[in-house]
């Protein structure tokens, strides 16, 4: 059997090894156009940003050590240009001098990942512009940035490769400045979350540019100027293209293949395409998101690795299934980490599923063990059925084990309520006796038996308009006065059973503290004095980020730049 691969990286390269684990009678070529066969795509950025030194850091294999291990024949700068399934044939351009050849098939799989997104607009030709995708793309910044030391750089686009571009930029010394159509960064997030990782950028000294396009690039004098959809221009030493990317399949259009969303390759659960024995992983092809069952593009390396293996093993006569993606990422920015898994809750709700949230702020591990720090979490789920639905965390630590455990219950089929019963490992230094996920099914089980009663940040200005309810803030004095909501009465928890004659009976009252959990206990007193009582979802810390957040959206100049 011969396999042809036309890609490397992730995908192209998982399935070449598996492919020679499974059969090792079996011929496999790999067609890669760049010059590198397998590296790693997640650390450009940081290699941008010297957190990775050395360049060949980056390259996990080369041409030469995958055919020492693996006897596999990588043919780097070798573009498939052509796919001629009649005949199982390839046609393949040799880049350095241009000459062509054809190269026959068996089985033929196609990795050719996503390529990024370039408007056609003027000036994207400018040698002071640049895209993120290769390690081409890669040596090309870092060059630029040793021998012109620019001082100022403007990335048009905020996701997961804009954000990590403008920590490593941002660490290198340059001002940053970050331009992005929507009015968040970070869109698999909610805007609740992402307000988070604003602040921390802003903190920085990141300056965002929230729901502007580029519309063109120019020159003036040595800087780029920068063209935005509401007339202003930034000037720049250099620019880079962050918006995205796109399916590289147009060798698949061209062979017949059928497509799917945005033009990404059709296939299976097998990883097959609508053409006999081509098979296709990776960027380019459109899957079932796991959680909602639509059609999606996830462009995320764990799922292409999955795919590879999966299609290597059908590709040598196994059955092997994928069974979709939930999306689960994560994203350091400067001292923050924020991660995500399954939907948002807006993703949920465009879904038409009725959504149910909790909002917590635990701390990461036991709070007498030194060195613990709040983060943030929020668990969406299923009203009546408590599926869950998806999760987001930020945080200074332990964000990476609770995604994980919370992804890992959503692909397990485990239930929110049932998150209270998970066996998670105790210490100290590391967690709690009751860990923040087990909080997070504590609340949601409460929700389901009606201990709690919540209300959300976007009820605020509702509620500061109604004479029927009172409004009560349950943290101590010195907290009150250093920063509280207009309009709501202090009465500290610990305070709160001898002053129940200062709230008014008969009337809801809506209850806030710094994290949730004081005015949890208040909402318990006040109901077991006959008051109904509604907790505030996330505290006064949530409700303060998520609030300086829109603040600097109002307070920005006329083109949303935020002011300094």
């Amino acid at each position: 059997m011969k396999v042809v691969i036309v890609g490397g990286v992730a995908g192209g390269a998982t399935a070449a090894a598996r492919i020679r684990r499974l059969d090792e009678q079996a011929e496999i070529v790999v067609f890669e156009r760049s010059g590198y066969i397998s590296y790693a795509n997640c650390g450009l950025p940081y290699y941008i940003g010297d957190v990775i030194a050395d360049e060949e850091e980056l390259t996990l294999q080369t041409p030469e050590s995958f055919f020492s291990r693996f006897r596999v024949v990588v043919k780097t700068r070798h573009e498939v240009v052509a796919i001629h399934p009649e005949r199982k044939t390839v046609t393949v351009k040799k880049l350095p001098n241009g000459t062509s050849f054809e190269e026959k098939y068996d089985k033929l799989l196609l990795a050719p990942g996503a390529k990024a997104i370039v408007p056609q607009v003027q000036g994207v030709d400018s040698e002071k512009l640049f895209t993120l995708r290769t390690v081409e793309d890669t040596l090309r910044i870092k060059n630029y940035i040793k021998v012109h030391r620019p001082r100022s750089v403007v990335l048009a686009g905020g996701g997961f490769i804009g954000v990590e571009l403008a920590e490593n930029l941002c660490e290198l010394g340059l001002d940053v400045t970050v331009v992005q159509r929507q009015k968040q960064l970070l869109t698999p997030f909610d805007a609740d979350m992402a307000a988070f990782v604003h602040a921390e950028l802003r903190r920085h000294g990141v300056k965002l540019l929230l729901g502007r396009s580029v519309t063109g690039f120019g020159e003036a004098d040595d800087a780029v100027a920068v063209q935005l959809d509401c007339g202003e221009v930034l000037r720049t030493d250099m620019a880079i293209l962050a918006l995205g990317v796109t399916p590289d399949t147009a060798l698949a259009k061209e062979a017949g293949i059928a497509l799917g969303i945005k033009e990404s390759i059709l296939v299976n659960d097998k990883m097959e395409t609508s053409v006999p024995d081509i098979y296709a992983v990776g960027d380019a092809v459109q899957i079932k998101h796991a959680v909602s069952g639509e059609d999606a593009l996830i462009t995320l390396a764990g799922p292409a690795n999955k795919q590879g293996r999966i299609a290597a093993d059908n590709i040598c006569g196994a059955d092997s299934r994928y069974h979709g993606s939930q999306g689960s990422s994560i994203i350091k920015i400067f001292d923050l980490t924020a991660a995500t898994t399954g939907l948002s809750e807006n993703a949920a709700k465009r879904c038409e599923f009725s959504v149910d949230k909790v909002i917590l702020s635990p701390m990461s591990h036991a709070g007498y063990y030194p060195g613990g720090s709040v983060m943030t979490m929020k668990v969406i789920f299923e009203k009546e059925t408590y599926r869950l639905l998806g999760a987001q965390i930020v945080g200074r630590e332990g964000v990476d084990k609770r995604i994980d455990v919370l992804a890992t219950a959503i692909h397990a089929g485990v239930k929110a309520t049932e998150l209270k019963d998970l066996d998670l490992a105790y210490a100290p230094p590391y967690s709690s006796a009751k860990d923040p996920v087990n909080m997070a099914g504590f609340m949601i089980d409460n929700i389901k038996n009606g201990t709690l009663k919540q209300w959300h940040v976007d009820e605020i200005f509702e509620l500061l308009q109604r004479t029927d309810v009172t409004l009560l803030d349950t943290r101590t004095r010195r907290e009150y006065m250093m920063g509280h909501i207009d309009g709501f009465v202090n009465i500290p928890v610990d305070e709160l059973r001898e002053r129940l004659n200062e709230v008014p009976y008969g009337k809801p009252v809506y209850v806030i503290c710094q994290s949730g959990l004081r005015s949890y206990i208040a909402t318990r007193i006040l109901e077991g004095n006959g008051y109904i009582a509604y907790n505030f979802s996330g505290g006064y810390r949530f409700y303060a980020t998520v609030m300086q957040d829109r603040a600097f959206a109002d307070r920005a100049t006329p083109c949303g730049m935020d002011e300094p």
